[in-house]
């Protein structure tokens, strides 16, 4: 029987791999969720250099939300990151949900970071 982290890296590995098939060299915005936090990077895998990023460990973020761990923070995060990714020059991504189901906080990131103008 597998352990609960060796379904969800191997959920993450299969994710990754039909990102890697689908995505035509398009940038990575990967997720990271945490029990008490949630960050997000906009990766270029050719390079392997991440471009921009957000996270709710940041102090003026965490000033805005009450917890750093529900929907209204990653709805912050989404937001925060799709900014600094326009202001970056970057307008299209690939969307890395990891091992994580595409329900709650991811979901609410994801949403947050399409209003504001990422397409993926």
């Amino acid at each position: 029987m597998l352990s609960s982290k060796q379904l969800h890296e191997r959920r993450a590995k299969r994710n990754r791999y039909q990102i890697a098939q689908k995505s035509h060299g398009r940038l990575r915005l990967s997720v990271y969720r945490s029990e008490r936090h949630i960050s997000v990077q906009i990766i270029d895998d050719k390079e392997g250099k991440t471009l921009v990023a957000a996270s709710t460990l940041e102090a003026d973020i965490l000033k805005k939300v009450k917890s750093g761990a529900n929907k209204a923070a990653a709805k912050v995060i989404g937001q925060l990151v799709a900014e600094r990714a326009i202001k970056a020059g970057i307008k299209e991504v690939v969307f890395d949900r990891g091992g994580y189901v595409y329900h709650g906080r991811v979901k609410e990131l994801a949403e947050a970071a399409r209003e504001a103008g990422l397409s993926f």
